[in-house]
């Protein structure tokens, strides 16, 4: 297990590259095994979640290399359509198996899936919407297990626009005869990613980026070489670092349209942000203002930086509020950032947050992902030494951020608990 030490070292300034996305990348390498053949992903993160989706790959025949930003997968004819528990509790991904593994094959079993204890994520609409095409769905020994028969094309309704169920459905549906409707479907610009891979590969995909998906099965399908989009939740990672810093950072391979929340949030706090073409420019103030944050589905404020934020609003001046209406669990960081002198208090799905003039540094632990990036922010301006402890959470989503915060100026060493 791994823990940072970070000291504060003055406002960051200078440029840092943005990786591919892990949440499109995740469901992109699960849908390569919707045909045989040799694929390559560009891009991709060297992340753990990474790691643990290509060997859940491994395990089931496919060969992959992984290579800096790169992955070279070749699929087989045949492979197994069992995912192996030990593999699968890691990540809750690995749930994604299921819609890709039914094109070509007729019976699927993947162990319900583990990843961050940030709250509730039952898996009812990904089965729904998998029953509403015909197939026969039954959990056993702590798996599902779904049987398609001959999966035919239907208007499903979710009751909540889920990514991870659009994704599974959209890939099921390629092998639905006619056409399946996707209503309410997620928005997320790793939705539109995941359609362009697929019509790429030769599905026919319309609607990606709207709440309302058409998918028409069928296709003939064939490997591709494809690239991912940047990754919109750690470039907004780096974009709250500049701001809790006040320092100047410019952001490179960025898609500026998928940060529209943040960046009109920041802007409204007095953040002063300059969009160029692949690029944004971050210029953190000496004080920022107070606000409301209501986490949404896309194209709402994202929930992956709600924990970001509030350690940039627990210096913020003023009062703000935090409603965290996707993860019910998201908004326990609240108790570490208490331990560093923030006033915060939590009522419900919301968190109340009463700006303080500086953070201390102590030791705290990285609850998961975004919560422990989260502390890496506001130890990057605490008094003396922050120590963040179960640091692994943040090797999850963030790949080398000690050395890419350190070249921006910061102190931040990983060491091993």
């Amino acid at each position: 297990m791994s823990k940072y030490v970070i000291r504060p070292n003055g406002p960051l300034k200078g440029r840092v590259k943005i990786d591919g996305a892990k949440n499109a990348a995740l469901p992109i390498l699960a849908a390569t095994l919707m045909t045989s053949g040799e694929f390559t992903l560009e891009y991709v993160p060297n992340i753990s979640d990474i790691h643990v989706m290509t060997q859940i790959l491994n395990s089931i025949g496919v060969e992959t290399e992984h290579h800096e930003d790169k992955v070279s997968l070749l699929v087989p004819e045949q492979t197994k359509t069992e995912i192996p528990y030990c593999l699968a509790k890691n990540i809750r991904a690995s749930n994604l198996f299921l819609g890709a593994l039914l094109v070509r094959n007729k019976k699927v079993s993947v162990p319900l899936p583990g990843g961050c204890n940030i709250g509730s994520r039952p898996m009812d609409l990904h089965l729904k919407g998998f029953q509403a095409m015909g197939a026969e769905v039954s959990l056993s020994q702590g798996s599902v297990v779904v049987e398609r028969g001959n999966l035919v094309g239907a208007k499903i309704y979710l009751d909540f626009p889920s990514v991870g169920a659009t994704e599974n459905i959209m890939m099921a549906a390629c092998a639905a005869e006619g056409q399946t409707v996707i209503e309410n479907a997620a928005k997320e610009p790793e939705i539109v990613d995941l359609a362009n891979f697929l019509n790429a590969m030769g599905a026919k995909v319309i609607g990606a980026g709207t709440d309302l998906i058409k998918i028409k099965g069928f296709a003939e399908f064939n490997p591709v070489n494809y690239a991912v989009i940047p990754d919109r939740i750690e470039a907004g990672t780096f974009m709250i670092a500049a701001a809790i810093t006040r320092g100047e950072v410019i952001l490179e391979n960025v898609i500026s349209t998928h940060l529209q929340p943040l960046i009109a949030k920041l802007t409204e706090m007095g953040v002063e942000i300059i969009e160029e073409e692949g690029s944004l420019k971050v210029i953190g103030k000496d004080s920022v203002m107070s606000t409301i944050v209501k986490t949404l589905p896309y194209p709402g404020f994202p929930t992956d930086l709600q924990s970001p934020m509030m350690a940039l609003l627990s210096l913020a001046g003023g009062t703000s509020t935090i409603v965290e209406n996707v993860f019910e669990n998201r908004l326990s960081l609240a108790d570490e950032l208490k331990r560093m002198g923030a006033s915060i208090t939590i009522e419900g799905h919301t968190a109340i947050i009463e700006g303080v003039s500086g953070l201390k540094g102590a030791a705290v632990r990285a609850l998961d992902l975004r919560a422990g990036a989260a502390l890496i922010l506001a130890g990057l301006i605490a008094e003396g030494k922050t120590e963040i402890l179960e640091a692994n959470h943040i090797e999850r989503g963030y790949y080398g951020i000690d050395e890419k915060l350190n070249k921006l100026g910061a102190i931040v060493e990983k060491l091993k608990e």
